[in-house]
């Protein structure tokens, strides 16, 4: 009996000295994961749940964000800062003299609308949901089909756009050239007051990479204050970067790859359809892709995905959860059609999400987002 009595408690004893070490499914010890997550170490997180598909060697995980780079060809200036900010709300670019780029991109709904789709001349409605342009200089292409390969040349195709501001771009450079007003601030920008396409560009653009984010409340959580995010923020958290498989497409510290995915949202075969990346590289493995969005600030600025048909963020993630079923269209087979029916990304999988854990990932996604912030409106020249 005496002998039985030590050996239990000599393993008593080696069980409960042993160092405890979560699995990386295990959310059951939120302690543990409040503590790597903000050690200010990110590779002391638990590993993320990476597809296959996913180049292992590129990926670059969530974090704070950093500051952005201006190119070689269009250093900052804040007289190129400013010329740009007056631009980017000047409506006289647009035939109308009614649109501006602040139209679509207002910043007291976080540089969008929060419209399904925006209106552009004579109240068309575009064809696509606008995508904030917070931190858009973190982006490597722009638009939804990433058709411009920079801020700068971004910054010309609303102008040009029929359904948006509807103005001939030489005719655009000729009306602001024609304001007295802006002579001063161009030679302040660019050492002379000529006026052409590729300075309004280029000033919209450097304008353009300052709207970024204020430090969010995960930036600060994951820069080393545990304080910022609670219990439930964490799960999902970690949620995000597992379970839930969200990094995948949703990585860097700009909460996007940059690169473009079918997600099922074609909406093939209907009066929305829309095949995205395809209709600027007419490459058929691009039908229906779309470039990843960033997630910052993502609770401001609904409703989302690219047709802007989803009102709540619980509608994203319960449509990912079932796994984005996309059926096929069995009645264009064997059609003229039949080529162009899309597959979806094989990184979309159903996920089983519970409710506690689809609660936690939509309050994790609430700490993406800064304060609001203001902006004083410029005053136009004449």
């Amino acid at each position: 009996m005496r002998t039985n009595l030590i050996f239990f408690i000599v393993l008593l004893f080696a069980l409960t000295s042993c160092k405890y070490t979560p699995k990386e499914e295990d959310y059951t010890s939120i302690t543990y994961l409040k503590t790597v997550y903000s050690s200010g170490d990110s590779s002391k997180w638990p590993r993320p749940n990476l597809d296959s598909t996913v180049n292992k060697k590129e990926f670059q995980d969530i974090g704070a964000l950093g500051k952005v780079t201006f190119p070689d060809n269009n250093p900052y200036s804040k007289e190129k800062e400013k010329l740009g900010k007056i631009l980017f709300f000047d409506p006289r670019l647009s035939v109308s003299g009614q649109i501006a780029c602040a139209s679509c991109h207002n910043p007291e709904l976080a540089w969008t609308d929060n419209s399904t789709r925006s209106f552009g001349h004579n109240r068309q409605t575009g064809a696509r949901n606008s995508m904030t342009i917070l931190n858009s200089g973190f982006a490597h292409s722009l638009f939804w089909d990433g058709r411009a390969n920079s801020l700068e040349d971004q910054a010309r195709f609303p102008i040009k756009d029929p359904v948006e501001m509807n103005e001939q771009l030489n005719i655009a450079v000729d009306k602001i050239a024609g304001i007295e007003g802006y002579k001063p601030l161009f030679e302040s920008a660019f050492g002379n007051d000529s006026v052409s396409l590729k300075r309004i560009q280029y000033a919209i653009a450097t304008f353009e990479r300052t709207i970024t984010s204020y430090k969010t409340r995960f930036d600060k959580f994951v820069e080393g204050d545990s304080t910022k995010l609670n219990n439930q923020e964490v799960l999902g958290l970690h949620i995000f970067r597992t379970k839930a498989r969200c990094i995948n497409c949703h990585n860097t510290p700009y909460f996007s790859d940059n690169k473009f995915h079918n997600d099922g949202q074609t909406l093939f075969g209907t009066k929305f359809e829309d095949f995205g990346r395809y209709n600027v590289t007419k490459n058929v493995d691009d039908i229906g892709k779309f470039r990843t969005p960033t997630l910052r600030e993502v609770s401001r600025t609904g409703p989302w995905m690219h047709h802007g048909h989803f009102p709540s963020l619980l509608d994203v993630v319960e449509l990912y959860n079932l796994g984005n079923p996309a059926p096929i269209q069995k009645k264009y087979l064997g059609t003229a059609r039949d080529t162009l029916i899309p597959e979806t990304s094989p990184i979309l999988k159903k996920l089983d999400l519970n409710k506690t854990e689809i609660d936690a990932l939509l309050a994790f996604m609430e700490t993406l987002s800064s304060s609001r912030g203001r902006i004083l409106i410029p005053e136009l020249p004449q």
